[in-house]
């Protein structure tokens, strides 16, 4: 489980298919001291298990379900990944509840510079806007932000300056794919009340 906190952002050094899986080569920085071999990670908001470290450099394995479900497909050598450790149970809780399940991908639709902050609207799949509503939580390549505003099919957040600088943000473009992970909290209710409702 996570928060939605980014720590920091590594850039991929290379991408390896395989038959099952495609190997991911993650320069983590500073961070890569504290990972550990089988230990999880949020990259761009999907838990993946780290399977091999070499200095500073993190190997993945994404299958191919996940590079279906996530925005993987797009990324190039170079490019940034949002990068979490898994919240411990004595941390306290800055952002919201993140599984690391990512529900689908969203698209860029506008993202600039508004005074000193920064406005981001995205256009999310049927599946993730049932879920969305005016400030909730939804989580964007793993980040834990509050809903502004939504409409039928997108939603804006606003970025403080601090998100812009510590997270693959700085790089995204209006048509730029983005991972989206809705609030478990909706899932659960959405359940519970519809098995309620078979029940009577």
């Amino acid at each position: 489980m996570f928060t939605g906190i980014v720590e920091t952002t590594g850039r991929v050094v290379r991408i390896q298919p395989g038959a099952s899986a495609t190997e991911f080569h993650v320069n983590a920085g500073r961070l890569a001291r504290a990972l550990r071999r089988g230990g999880s990670v949020a990259v761009n908001g999907a838990c993946l298990t780290v399977v091999g470290k070499r200095g500073a450099v993190v190997r993945f394995d994404v299958l191919n379900e996940t590079l279906r479900v996530t925005n993987f497909g797009d990324l190039q050598p170079g490019g940034l990944v949002n990068l979490e450790r898994p919240l411990r149970a004595n941390a306290r809780l800055d952002g919201h509840f993140v599984l690391g399940h990512v529900d689908g991908t969203g698209v860029v639709r506008r993202w600039e510079k508004a005074g000193t902050d920064y406005v981001l609207e995205v256009t999310a799949p049927a599946e993730v806007m049932r879920y969305v509503l005016y400030k909730g939580s939804i989580a964007v390549d793993g980040i834990s932000l509050t809903v502004a505003d939504c409409g039928e099919d997108w939603f804006r957040v606003w970025i403080i300056p601090h998100t812009y600088r510590i997270t693959n943000l700085r790089g995204r473009r209006v048509g730029d794919r983005v991972n989206l992970e809705a609030d478990i909290l909706g899932k659960y209710v959405e359940k519970l009340l519809a098995q309620r409702a078979v029940n009577r």
